[in-house]
């Protein structure tokens, strides 16, 4: 039987379903269960597995330690395993794999799985549990990860016995990188790891109910490009998706040929050049102003991998109130989930945006092309009126604002990735770096979990170790999972981190200052305030054997970005000491219509009344 070719570039080797006869077997040893793990992952092509020994996957850590095809990297805490594991997974395309022992271990990456989950990102976590026996007994480090999990995985398996390992765990692959891609969790006892059973590969894989759909219904798809061709305020609205789908070329294919604006949400930043000239930018709570008016104003939203999130729509009954909408989506259970889709079209993306093109073309000759000169009249106003940029602050500190845009000027875009933590730096790397390209862009955006940073940039390095690699973290962030750093180090994952250190919980703090009547209760943080420093991000640095130094004058950044740039044998670490006065603007406050952003405090933009 011929390989299967599935998303993340997983294959299969000649596996077949229960139901079809099985391929002719080319591996069939004796082997222990723990010996079977490893033989699988090796079988599956796994270059990198992230992970933590402990008691109840020790067995596993055994044949692991003669692997040569798999290199382990030894993480700190199992949560850095995890976001490792995610960044790996969208910095390569390819499913993330992490390991982790019982109880605390598999525990601890349940935060990285419900992140992963949220973001549609393909990744795998093996756990050790107690033996098959002292199952339901309170045994030591006994945790039910697999019920623990079920809401936040796409699937979880429990494995009880040796044979059953080779065929769950290129499910668990199967599962992670089929339809929408998502976290798969294989719980193994470790009386399963230490039996002994036949290892046969490639295994038979029984998913019965398991058919993710990928053509789209061509009538849908036909009515689709009768609305885009006839709109006359269309939007394509383009979700993380577009990334996972790799479908970035047909998606500017069809913004050319439809010549629609296009929003990029946070998770697909990248999947549209920020060069393009139709690419209005970020919708959302903190998007930019041309992209929030034009889905508001829109007649016709086509969203593409998306799924009309709070962050996007604001309130929702008063979202894109005059809109049509076309839903296109692999996964059926978001279509109509938050909006009704009146063209609800399920498929692979790539797949379905190629069909757009050639049946809009087909439209085109029937109905015309719209004039679309009045809309982009008014969406260029707005561009021109409501840029983003920002206010210097008062108080004599750098702004961040500043330093984000200067690395992405020094840096560049071609061959660099660009990880974040969570909170104000995050939307402000959104706002002013430049993403020319898929897959460069690496952030937390469903589950905006703090302390994603430091490890998703090690993985992501770990996966693509040609490419440069920059971290933009907060101190808050940065302080829930530095420890990843003494693992960088020792295994030669050279990343560079630069701290936006505020001294504050930037993001809540904002939120205090504008409606809670600037009463600041714990979010300062006392990083570097200009007399202490707890901690001292440059000693930190140093005590992890990285190259770290502080910048607290704009005239000094350049010169700090360039000697980061120049260090490659280890990690670097600089510490950019900016204003906590400094806020994220475009806002929507939460709650509100769209309708109400604010350009900047006290400011609302106006929007041309003409075309509502």
């Amino acid at each position: 039987m011929a390989k299967t070719r599935q998303r993340a570039d997983v294959a299969i080797p000649g596996s077949a379903s229960k139901a079809e006869p099985p391929a002719e077997r080319t591996i069939r040893e004796k082997s222990t269960g723990a010996r079977s793990i490893i033989r699988s992952l090796e079988e599956l092509d796994v270059d990198v597995v992230f992970g933590l020994p402990g008691g109840a996957i020790l067995p596993t850590y055994d044949p692991l330690f003669d692997s040569s095809k798999l290199r382990h990297v030894l993480v700190r805490h199992e949560q850095g395993a995890g976001h490792a594991a995610e960044g790996y997974a969208v910095a390569t395309g390819r499913v993330g794999v992490c390991i982790a022992t019982s109880g605390p271990g598999a525990t601890n990456l349940v935060t990285a799985l419900m992140d992963a989950n949220l973001d549609s990102i393909p990744m795998v976590a093996i756990t050790g549990q107690v033996g098959a026996s002292f199952i339901g007994t309170d045994a030591f480090q006994e945790a039910d990860i697999v019920g623990a999990t079920m809401p936040v995985t796409k699937h979880s398996f429990l494995i009880t016995s040796a044979d059953e390992i080779p065929a769950r765990i290129a499910e668990a692959f199967y599962i992670a990188s089929t339809g929408r891609p998502g976290p798969v969790l294989v719980d193994i006892t470790k009386s399963a790891q230490t039996e002994e059973a036949d290892f046969v590969w490639p295994p038979i894989l029984d998913l019965p109910g398991y058919r993710p759909s990928s053509k789209p219904n061509a009538r849908q798809v036909r009515e689709a490009a009768r609305l885009i061709a006839t709109a006359e305020r269309p939007v394509l609205y383009v979700g993380g998706g577009a990334i996972r789908a790799n479908a970035s070329e047909e998606i500017c294919a069809l913004t050319d040929l439809s010549g629609a604006p296009v929003v990029t949400t946070l998770t697909a930043r990248g999947a549209v050049p920020d060069s393009h000239p139709n690419n209005l930018g970020m919708p959302g709570m903190h998007g930019a102003v041309p992209a929030v008016a034009a889905l508001q104003q829109a007649d016709l939203i086509v969203a593409l991998g998306a799924r009309f999130d709070d962050r996007v729509t604001g309130k929702l009954d008063a979202f894109a109130p005059d809109a049509k909408v076309v839903h296109v989506d692999i996964d059926p259970a978001e279509i109509s989930k938050n909006r009704e889709a009146d063209v609800p079209i399920v498929g692979d993306l790539k797949m379905t945006a190629a069909d757009l093109v050639e049946e809009l073309g087909a439209a085109h000759e029937q109905y015309g092309e719209a004039d679309l000169t009045a809309w982009w009249r008014q969406l260029n106003r707005l561009r021109d009126t409501y840029p983003l940029g920002w206010t210097e602050p008062d108080d004599g500190l750098m702004s961040p604002q500043y330093v984000i845009s200067r690395l992405g000027e020094i840096v560049g875009s071609e061959d660099s990735i660009w990880v974040t933590g969570v909170g104000q730096h995050q939307m402000w790397a959104s706002h002013f770096l430049k993403f020319e390209h898929p897959n460069q862009w690496i952030s937390s955006g469903g589950a905006g979990t703090m302390g994603f940073g430091v490890p998703a940039t090690m993985g992501a390095k770990a996966g693509m170790p040609e490419k440069t690699v920059w971290l933009i973290d907060g101190d808050g962030s940065f302080q829930m999972t530095n420890q990843e750093l003494a693992t960088c180090r020792l295994n030669g994952i050279n990343v560079k981190v630069a701290i936006i250190n505020n001294s504050s919980l930037g993001m809540v703090r904002q939120w205090q200052t504008l409606f809670y009547g600037q009463r600041y209760s714990n979010t300062d943080l006392e990083t570097g305030d200009g007399t202490a420093h707890v901690p001292d991000f440059v000693k930190l640095g140093e005590a992890y054997d990285c190259a770290a130094f502080r910048v607290e004058r704009a005239e000094d950044v350049d010169a700090a970005i360039e000697k980061a740039m120049s260090i490659n044998d280890r990690p670097v670490v600089v510490d950019f000491v900016t204003s906590p006065n400094s806020e994220v603007w475009p806002m929507v406050p939460a709650g509100v219509s769209n309708d109400e952003i604010l350009y900047a405090k006290g400011l609302q933009p106006e929007f041309d009344s003409e075309m509502n």
